[in-house]
């Protein structure tokens, strides 16, 4: 650890900063821009992109990404709000052509003699270089900007390149372990999904050539009411002056919420659950939850012990819960939630008003036989988000030890 001199990062990398496109130029279809919003740690999103015609991106050919490009958020909320995006760090892994839009920087290694972009790549991965930097930010009271200058001024501690390799070969094995899960993951959800459609959508369920169709109603089938089957039990109004970090409860918001992933990370904390709060505010593992402000009608399933219901998003109670979760997850009920949203500033959707919902709700007989072979599909999910969980929080731990230099290569 002697040998490891603490230098400039300006010394090894320089910062591009993305391209300042125009409203106008942004169109339906053409290339895709990467924005702050896709900046996803550990990789670069590709959902909810933004587009430019190839006229316009490939006028600038310095912004355009290739595999393996590190990119860092240059703006967002600071780093003491829940879910700062300000310092975010991700990778490009996809072959598919993009550009770089501004507010996003993009980190370009001057020399691979002397330095690894992968090692670079793990150094400003840590959550105590996002806050250093965030510390330096400039911007309004719910706004942070790091500059280029910003990025290139951290001191950061400088093995001889073999070890820089080594290290980031190491950190490599955890993400490619975690990206396999995260596929199986997908290709699980798709299994799930692809079920449900086929059985309560096309209605190719089991017997169905046998089954009378009226007016597109099974026989035996009804059309019912969510709230029939599904209880939305709403969350807790927990007080912002009891939040203390130490606290070994942690409450789950609507920004932990994504679309079908749950994000146990940047929540707050309580060192003990108050009298008044509802029993089912304790969450449990394999619980499905629904986001009812903001990006309504994202759903997700608790990984996780020591979680607690927060206010605006409400968990679905029922006996059925691989149904339930398809259900929620399936693009027409997405639909429907989000028809009965309101409010300008941020869309809001009462739970109430969700339960009524009118849906085609099989006979018993084939709700349990969905509620049977779905669910081993859930159970898998359930079982490769705790590993993934266990593996990113190894990683993570290992992250520092290896870059401070406690753990030796």
């Amino acid at each position: 650890m002697s040998e490891w001199k603490k230098v400039k990062l300006g010394d090894y990398i320089d910062v591009l900063s993305g391209f300042a496109f125009k409203s106008k130029d942004f169109s339906d279809s053409g290339i895709p821009v990467i924005k702050i919003k896709n900046v996803c740690p550990p990789y670069i999103s590709l959902e909810d992109l933004s587009y430019v015609p190839n006229s316009i991106a490939f006028q600038n050919p310095r912004y355009i990404l290739r595999k393996g490009d590190v990119l860092i958020a240059m703006t967002g909320s600071h780093i003491n709000q829940i879910a700062s995006v300000v310092g975010r760090v991700g990778r490009v892994r996809y072959d598919a052509i993009t550009v770089l839009n501004q507010r996003v920087g993009k980190i370009v290694n001057k020399n691979e003699a002397k330095s690894s972009l992968d090692y670079i790549y793990y150094y400003l991965s840590q959550y105590e270089v996002k806050v250093e930097l965030a510390q330096k930010a400039g911007g309004a009271a719910n706004q942070a900007n790091i500059s280029p200058s910003d990025i290139k001024n951290l001191l950061f501690p400088y093995p001889p390149i073999g070890i820089q390799h080594r290290i980031a070969t190491i950190l490599s094995r955890y993400d490619s372990l975690i990206e396999n899960y995260q596929k199986q993951i997908k290709l699980l959800e798709e299994a799930a999904q692809r079920l449900y459609k086929e059985w309560f959508v096309d209605l190719r369920f089991p017997g169905h050539e046998n089954t009378n169709i009226i007016d597109g109603v099974p026989e035996g089938w009804e059309k019912k009411k969510v709230n029939s089957i599904i209880e939305l039990q709403s969350g807790f109004a927990f007080k912002s002056s009891t939040f203390d970090d130490n606290g070994a409860y942690k409450i789950v918001t609507i920004k932990n919420v994504k679309d079908g992933a749950f994000d146990g990370d940047n929540v707050s904390r309580i060192v003990a659950i108050p009298e008044k709060m509802p029993k089912h505010c304790v969450l449990a593992d394999g619980d499905i939850l629904l986001s009812l402000t903001g990006n309504v009608g994202r759903v997700c399933i608790v990984n996780g012990k020591n979680y607690l219901l927060n206010q605006r998003v409400a968990k679905l109670a029922t006996d059925y819960k691989a149904f339930a979760y398809c259900l929620f997850r399936s693009r027409d009920m997405f639909i429907e939630v989000n028809n009965l949203a309101n409010g300008a500033a941020q869309q809001n959707v009462s739970p109430i008003r969700i339960g009524g919902i009118k849906m085609l709700l099989p006979n018993m007989d084939m709700l349990q036989k969905f509620e049977s072979t779905a669910s081993k599909l859930i159970t898998r999910i359930i079982y490769l988000q705790s590993q993934l969980r266990l593996l990113t929080e190894a990683r993570d731990r290992l992250l520092p030890k290896l870059m401070s230099g406690e753990i030796e290569i």
